[in-house]
């Protein structure tokens, strides 16, 4: 137990001094371009569901409520 808790410490300690000294490295590329990615992303999204709501002729049917009707009895 004494060596998991030693080494837990020192793994620990490691990612603190990554951390304090992490804002001298060169940024990665999810802080460099994440958000904008995320934006256009969006935007595309959006887009396309706007081009297929309203473009593309579908009849959505959302609501079967007074379009079912039952077929007539057939006595045979």
């Amino acid at each position: 137990m004494y060596r998991f808790a030693k080494a837990a410490v020192n793994i620990s300690g490691q990612a603190m001094r990554q951390v304090r000294h992490g804002s001298n490295l060169p940024q990665n590329f999810h802080s460099k371009y994440g958000a904008g990615v995320l934006v256009s992303g969006a935007i595309f999204c959006t887009a396309v569901w706007g081009y297929v709501l309203t473009s593309t002729g579908i009849t959505w049917n959302l609501s079967p409520v007074g379009k079912l009707q039952p077929k007539p009895w057939r006595e045979e």
